[in-house]
């Protein structure tokens, strides 16, 4: 009995040894399988690999490129119309110092888009010029820009002063916003130092 006791333990202690064995080499075999595949194929690059699966899973998330406007500064881009003080103005692109001086210019930033994209669009005037009487407009007004064939109508909802410093009116917005901006006060003489600002938001287009 006592014999037949010590040779079951002995087997007992080689099966062990042997699966012990065998695991050993199926985890060499999963972990050095790049390397197997190395011999057969010289051209393989593990790491390649790795960057490569990763760009393909990237890849399948759609990217929306954003719209590249083909304007040049100074080049006519649309009309605005302001039935409130009985107005139509040529819409220009650019806000410099000679495009300002034809009349109405549309920012062109990284804040700021055109009127088919759903953003902030921010059209700046002289107010000795194109822009004198844009105090007469009223929260409820009607402002209409057209570009590109197609008329955006947008409502006025609010009118503010602030000063020229204010970094926080020609900012990125996700709801379509038509924003108007000049210096104030209007009878000033020399470098204003506030801006006037009319606020409005999209309400149709035709």
């Amino acid at each position: 009995m006592r014999k037949t006791g010590y040779l079951l333990i002995v087997c007992g202690l080689f099966i062990l040894l042997f699966s012990s064995l065998a695991w050993s080499k199926q985890s060499e075999a999963v972990s050095y399988q790049p390397e197997v595949l190395k011999q057969d194929h010289p051209g393989w690059d593990s790491t390649a690999a790795k960057k490569t699966i990763s760009f393909s899973a990237a890849e399948e998330k759609p990217v929306q490129p954003a719209v590249q406007p083909n304007h040049t500064t100074g080049e006519t881009v649309g009309q605005l119309e302001i039935p409130k003080i009985g107005s139509q103005y040529e819409v220009f692109w650019g806000t410099d110092e000679d495009t300002l001086t034809k009349g109405v210019g549309m920012y062109d930033s990284t804040w700021t888009v055109t009127p088919p994209e759903n953003g902030h669009v921010v059209l700046a005037g002289h107010r000795d010029t194109v822009f004198k009487n844009l105090d007469e407009i009223e929260t409820g007004d009607h402002l209409y820009v057209e570009y590109e064939g197609i008329t955006y109508d947008y409502q006025v909802r609010k009118t503010w002063i602030t000063h020229k410093e204010d970094r926080t009116v020609i900012v990125e917005k996700e709801q379509a916003t038509l924003t108007l901006s000049t210096c104030y006060p209007f009878d000033y003489i020399g470098p204003a130092p506030d801006r006037y600002i009319i606020q409005a938001e999209l309400v149709a287009k035709k």
